[in-house]
């Protein structure tokens, strides 16, 4: 690997421009030490940086790339688009089409509102919520993330079941004293908060698979229960599938666990790529969302056409092409079993969490069930690890707690490559 001196001169500039240097937190590697590669261009399975050296790329934009970078019907698609205008603020077809498309292959969402962000869509889901149930509560569980809206950034209180307070300076009390917090597969905990707030929780929002502190899976019987749950209490259940949406199956998590949310948010692969979300559910809780019905919400960008063209192409293609799931699930297991085998031989007992194409690498060697079990994580050793990978151009997420994706461009000689980089990380980490 070639030194970034490039990267570096870019970082230091950045910095007296964009706060921190970056337009998003993560990007800056606070957590894993050294300067952010700045990239250049991508293809396939692979990266480039600004100073010309090659990686082999496990976030995928953070899930979307599920086709890998470039693919040229997307890029086709775009262009086609971009060719008529970018931007109208006026209805098109695309959007109709792929309203039509979502639903038809997320059939648990009847309906369908176009935005320019998971956090949209998020923020959007919660509001309908509560003007469909007319209550003010909700619960959301600890160490997942819905995105930079007030109701989300809010910390657990004492014990996880209590009141939450701000995470982040600028969310008010008043914001937080409606947000209830609980740990991730803990059933018994969201009795309590349900029991000691009666009639007043709108919603419960989750990632039914967890990818914001690491890849943490739903114990069996889990996602069942916070079903019943909501339907007994009248609250709305939302699934966060902005990262599993389209890349678990071609209906998401829903669809592999066959749990059926009331709203569901979406994002990241109906953009292909671009900026682009989408909150959808049931028929009579869309229909409450304005024009139809009195809930506000509006976005001059929604359904932009650029989005929704290569969106579309994405979708057409998983949906046609349904062996691409099977080749993406294939190669993970493949990195992750190599992964155990080396760890194994290296005597390093790490914790692997892994569905579909996702997966993680705790350097624990606990299970990793919730919030609590993820932050037992060495980050200091994982620090380490991300460095050497990086080194040996295995881009990874630059964060213990994040989810990797793995992309249809992905073959057998690439997670070799990454297997040899492993096994050398592990040895300088001995």
């Amino acid at each position: 690997m070639g030194e970034r001196a490039r990267s570096k001169a870019l970082f230091e500039k950045a910095k007296q421009f964009i706060p921190g240097g970056v337009n998003s937190p993560v990007r800056a590697f606070r957590a894993v030490g050294g300067n952010p590669v700045f990239m250049k261009k991508a293809k396939g399975a692979y990266l480039y940086d600004e100073d010309g050296n090659e990686y082999i790329d496990l976030i995928n934009s953070w899930g979307p790339m599920i086709l890998g970078h470039a693919h040229p019907l997307i890029e086709e698609a775009i262009r086609e688009a971009v060719s008529s205008s970018p931007s109208f603020g006026a209805p098109t077809a695309r959007e109709v089409e792929m309203a039509e498309l979502i639903t038809s292959m997320m059939p648990n969402v009847q309906k369908v509102r176009m935005v320019n962000s998971g956090t949209e869509a998020t923020m959007s889901a919660i509001r309908v919520a509560r003007g469909f149930t007319d209550r003010d509560k909700i619960i959301k569980m600890e160490g997942c993330y819905h995105g930079h809206g007030d109701s989300f950034l809010i910390a657990a209180g004492s014990g996880a079941l209590t009141f939450g307070f701000p995470d982040s300076p600028g969310v008010t009390k008043g914001t937080a004293q409606d947000t209830l917090i609980a740990p991730f597969n803990n059933l018994d905990a969201v009795k309590t908060l349900i029991d000691k707030n009666p009639g007043q929780i709108a919603a419960l929002i989750l990632e039914p698979v967890v990818g914001n502190m690491g890849c943490v899976i739903p114990a069996k019987g889990y996602l069942e229960g916070l079903r019943d749950l909501c339907t007994k209490h009248g609250i709305i259940l939302i699934f966060d599938e902005v990262m599993t949406g389209f890349r678990l199956a071609k209906g998401g998590a829903q669809e592999l666990y066959n749990i059926t949310p009331d709203m569901s948010t979406m994002g990241k692969i109906i953009g292909g790529g671009l900026p682009v979300g989408a909150y959808g559910g049931r028929r009579e809780i869309m229909d409450a969302v304005s024009p139809a019905g009195p809930i506000y919400q509006a976005g001059t960008l929604s359904g932009n056409p650029m989005a929704m063209a290569a969106g579309l192409a994405m979708l057409r293609y998983l949906q046609a092409n349904p062996q691409t799931y099977q080749h993406i699930n294939k190669m993970t297991s493949m990195i992750v079993d190599g992964i155990k085998a080396e760890n194994k031989k290296a005597g390093f007992n790490f914790t692997i969490n892994h569905v579909g194409s996702m997966f993680t690498l705790f350097f624990t060697d606990k299970a990793v069930t919730d919030y609590d079990s993820a932050k037992t994580s060495d980050t200091a050793m994982f620090a380490k690890y991300f460095q050497s990978m990086l080194d040996q151009g295995i881009y990874l997420a630059p964060s213990q707690y994040e989810a990797m994706f793995i992309s249809s461009a992905v073959d057998e000689a690439v997670v070799d490559r990454i297997l040899s980089a492993h096994r050398v990380a592990l040895k300088q980490m001995q």
